[in-house]
C-alpha cells in the first residue's frame, strides 16, 4: 500500500479534530476539505466545526469513509483500529505522533492498511 493509493480515496474521517486552528486536528481537517475531499470530523467533545457537524465516533458517521486519519495520542489510535474493523474501513492514516507499534499490529491483524505520514506534506506533493 502506498500513501498515494490512500490519497486517491475521496472520503475521509479525521479522528481528533479541534476547534483550535493552530492544532493539527484542525489543520489536517481543513487541508483535506480544501483539497476537495469529503471529510467527516470525529471528536466526542465537539458538536460542530466551521459549521459542519462533528460526530462522536465512527459508527455515527452518515457513511463509511474510505480512510480514517488519526490525529490523536497513540493509545486512542489503538482504540480506533477495532472500530475501523467493525465498520469495514480498510485504510488508516496515522499522523506523526498518533502511531505506535500496537496500532500497526492491530491494523495488520484486522487486514487494515496503515500508513504513518503527514497528510499535509503528502497533499503538497500531488
Amino acid at each position: 500500500m502506498s500513501v498515494r493509493t490512500m490519497l486517491d480515496k475521496k472520503s475521509w474521517a479525521v479522528v481528533g479534530v479541534s476547534k483550535n486552528k493552530r492544532k493539527f486536528g484542525y489543520r489536517v481537517y481543513k487541508r483535506l476539505k480544501d483539497a476537495g475531499y469529503t471529510v467527516y470530523a470525529v471528536n466526542p467533545n465537539l458538536s460542530e466545526l466551521d459549521g459542519d457537524p462533528v460526530y462522536a465516533d465512527l459508527a455515527s458517521l452518515p457513511e463509511v469513509p474510505e480512510v480514517v486519519n488519526c490525529v490523536v495520542p497513540p493509545e486512542v489510535t489503538t482504540s480506533i483500529i477495532p472500530q475501523c474493523a467493525k465498520e469495514g474501513i480498510k485504510y488508516v492514516w496515522m499522523q506523526p505522533g498518533a502511531d505506535c507499534r500496537e496500532a500497526f499490529a492491530l491494523a495488520e491483524e484486522n487486514n487494515i492498511e496503515a500508513e504513518r505520514a503527514c497528510v499535509m506534506v503528502e497533499l503538497g506533493r500531488l
